[in-house]
């Protein structure tokens, strides 16, 4: 029996690349859903292609757009909350949660509340809900599988293994486009320069946040609550070749490391077809020609967005809601050209300042602190600019 599968995003990065894979093996997959924001033409090509019973777009002014493009089809156009509730939670087995930000929070649970297997690429809803997530995973027997490189290396290295065996998880970093960057340039840095990543092909606000580090700041906090290991036993390491995608340190000494090119399809194949593995067309990796592999630690004094990230980890509470939303915020009055780039982490951290110790008991108050955390800085936002 072919696997059905919902695609929550699927016009952005991760969506196309997850579609690509499955039409390349249309005998193993049936699409049952497709979400997106506010491409109705994508999203209606991609129904389209796949024979999707089920397409939403988030913004409602597209939704007669998007019915007029599957004029003839046996394919539904829907919007609004319970579209996306039944896109998340209706009929597939296996959903990709690919929503940018905590937009996608709420599908999330709806998705784990029906006890489906979840590939998480957006890592803002574990980073904003990370103990309601995993709490409700095992409460109705969800699957939740990682599809950032980073998180899904780790759990390839770890399979089989059990965890008081591992002495600790090593997240690794690309550096971004400003690892050898002075601290004057990277001060003057503009969005068009932030979002040039040298190895990877994402989205502006993923871009930005690779160059600033807040990306790996909150996969620390995503690993933590997707392996359950301490702060203390999860390290950044940069690795500006991006062919070791992270690694695994066990207690007899051994470290055992995935390595490949980076292509994202990688990573979403092997939670598509989990717990077996599908081909992709993705690049073979060729050592010989590679040659080096470097390996540094990140300069937390160019770069303190990780710092702060790790010290939202530790201090708990609602402190890694407001980091995701205090950064979401900045990153996006970044791009506009409103703040400078060394002012996102300045943002967050005087956000955090804030950030009360009680962690949100429920869904609701996960949103009620992403809100009111937006409004805050917002308001410092204006303040800055006035």
């Amino acid at each position: 029996m072919r696997r059905t599968v919902s695609i929550l995003g699927a016009t952005g990065s991760v969506g196309t690349s997850t579609l690509d894979l499955i039409e390349r093996s249309p005998e193993r997959f049936e699409v049952v859903a497709l979400t997106a924001g506010s491409n109705a033409a994508g999203l209606a090509d991609a129904a389209r292609r796949t024979g999707a019973r089920l397409a939403v777009i988030a913004e409602a002014s597209r939704l007669a757009e998007l019915e007029a493009r599957l004029a003839g089809t046996d394919c539904r156009a829907a919007t609004g909350a319970d579209a996306l509730d039944e896109a998340a939670a209706g009929e597939a087995e296996w959903v990709m949660a690919a929503i940018v930000g905590c937009a996608g929070l709420v599908p999330v649970m709806a998705a784990i509340e029906a006890g489906r297997t979840l590939a998480l690429a957006n890592k803002e809803a574990l980073v904003s809900a990370g103990a309601l997530m995993t709490e409700a995973a095992t409460r109705h027997g969800a699957t939740l599988l990682p599809v950032d490189s980073e998180h899904n290396a780790i759990f390839q290295c770890l399979a089989g293994s059990r965890r008081e065996d591992v002495s600790k998880l090593i997240l690794t970093a690309s550096g971004g486009p400003f690892r050898t960057t002075s601290e004057e340039d990277i001060r003057a840095a503009t969005p068009v320069q932030a979002v040039a990543h040298p190895n990877w092909s994402m989205g502006a606000k993923i871009s930005v946040d690779s160059a600033t580090l807040m990306n790996k700041g909150l996969e620390l906090i995503e690993a933590h609550f997707m392996f359950g290991l301490p702060s203390a036993r999860i390290e950044v390491l940069i690795h500006p070749q991006s062919v070791v995608h992270s690694l695994v340190e066990y207690i007899d000494g051994s470290v055992l490391a995935q390595l490949g090119s980076p292509d994202m399809r990688v990573p979403i194949a092997y939670a598509l077809a989990w717990p077996e593995r599908m081909a992709t067309p993705a690049e073979r990796l060729d050592l010989s020609q590679i040659a080096r592999l470097e390996f540094h630690k990140p300069d937390m004094t160019r770069f303190p967005a990780l710092r702060i990230a790790r010290e939202a980890l530790e201090c708990g509470g609602a402190a890694p809601t407001v980091l995701n939303a205090a950064n979401e915020v900045a990153v996006g009055c970044f791009l506009a050209g409103r703040i400078g780039f060394t002012e996102v982490a300045e943002l967050v951290e005087q956000a955090l300042d804030r950030a009360v110790a009680q962690a949100p008991a429920s869904i609701e108050e996960v949103i009620a602190v992403d809100s009111q955390t937006r409004e805050a800085v917002g308001a410092m936002i204006e303040a800055r600019c006035h």
